[in-house]
């Protein structure tokens, strides 16, 4: 494997990959050796979305993100900032909260009853004089790095180079900007989702524009040919507009018909279905009635679950309403014919005769994943997956 640092600086720098035309083989998706160095290398440093700043909006309220064997706690301070945790007592490792949620004036551990501060400071611990090495500045709660782009609270376990969202965001935000995320409100709790796939299936699907005419019927019906890909260094997007004809499904003919005007939105946004995929397992799904968050977090080699949320801007219009369940509806099929899909792709490079596959240009996302995945791990050049042991040589 190669040196971190200087794997981001030939991801930025270099434009040619010469195994650009071959896709990532299919060992990547299975093997769990090499599954434990993404982990390290890849999702540890990565920033990943908590909620929205809007979820937590007094002193003491939390959400929690689990993932990669840690929790992490998200929640504002008496001085209104909000910053981040690992959900851990500094005494004897007990967690500190249950659940996705909460509101607290202290963090109490259920353990000892020691006490800590929303700004992670310990202030009370029981038998103070019993503990010889304690040092009550040092004992805080771990921080985790925090940023906050237009509202949403992402977090990251470790600071290792890659770029903040912001960054990753940076081309598109004239075109974000109009939906005014900072104000939103969540419309729906968390929906976790278990998938028996290898996150990278579901990433690799979700910026796959040649499926689209293949296995998606209703996005055929309400984009016709208008979908289109891109991808931008660190993020993707891509995009279709409704057409005018009406469809031959119900809920799509409905939304087509009733979507209602949003006013501070452009004609064009008005009918665009807007998708982004930051790197490496984030996405943003931006319609002018609501906007989605999805990630798909790794379990193990060949499993991960999906994590969602869907916002809004307070409308309490019917028709608004509405067309926010139509869009439930079509988005319930997309969703039922994609996990079809990525399961029997994960199946496939389960198999002995698949190595890698020829990629076309047109997979640009696709292409530019690869790509990063390849500079910070050389090994995935190979179309075979090396002897075992071969992270540590």
């Amino acid at each position: 494997m190669g040196d971190l640092s200087s794997a981001f600086a030939a991801i930025s720098s270099v434009d040619v990959d010469p195994d650009g035309d071959w896709s990532l083989p299919g060992w990547l998706y299975t093997d769990p050796e090499y599954y434990a160095k993404e982990v390290e290398e890849v999702i540890r440093p990565s920033w990943q979305i908590v909620c929205h700043a809007n979820d937590i909006p007094a002193s003491g309220d939390y959400r929690t993100l689990d993932y990669l064997g840690e929790s992490v706690l998200a929640i504002r301070g008496d001085d209104g900032q909000i910053r981040a945790f690992t959900n851990v007592c500094r005494h004897r490792a007990m967690r500190l909260v249950e659940g996705p949620s909460g509101c607290t004036k202290k963090l109490i551990c259920p353990y000892h009853a020691w006490a800590f501060e929303t700004d992670g400071r310990l202030t009370g611990v029981p038998m103070k004089s019993d503990y010889p090495a304690l040092k009550m500045e040092d004992n805080g709660l771990h921080p985790v790095s925090v940023e906050i782009w237009r509202g949403f609270v992402f977090v990251r376990l470790v600071d290792k180079g890659f770029p903040s969202v912001a960054e990753m965001m940076a081309p598109f935000e004239d075109e974000v900007a109009p939906y005014r995320f900072e104000e939103m409100q969540r419309i729906s709790d968390v929906r976790l989702r278990p998938r028996a796939v290898n996150w990278k299936n579901v990433g690799d699907n979700y910026s796959d524009n040649l499926h689209i005419p293949v296995a998606h019927d209703g996005l055929t019906r309400i984009f016709a040919k208008s979908y289109e890909i891109s991808a931008h260094g660190w993020a993707d997007r891509m995009k279709g507009d409704l057409v005018e004809k009406p469809s031959a499904n119900f809920w799509e003919r409905f939304y087509q018909a009733h979507l209602p005007e949003v006013p501070h939105l452009s004609e064009t946004a008005q009918r665009r279905w807007l998708y982004y995929k930051l790197w490496p397992n984030i996405a943003f799904d931006i319609y002018a009635d609501q906007i989605d968050f999805m990630q798909w977090i790794p379990t193990g080699p060949t499993s991960c679950v999906l994590r969602e949320m869907a916002y809004a801007l307070p409308d309490d219009r019917r028709e608004m309403k509405l067309a926010r369940y139509a869009n439930w509806r079509i988005n319930r099929v997309v969703n039922q014919e994609d996990t079809w899909l990525i399961e029997r792709v994960q199946q496939g490079m389960a198999s002995g005769t698949y190595g890698a596959g020829p990629i076309g240009r047109s997979e640009v996302c696709l292409r530019s994943f690869a790509r990063k995945i390849r500079a910070i791990f050389p090994e995935a050049r190979l179309h075979k997956a090396p002897p075992a042991g071969w992270s540590k040589r």
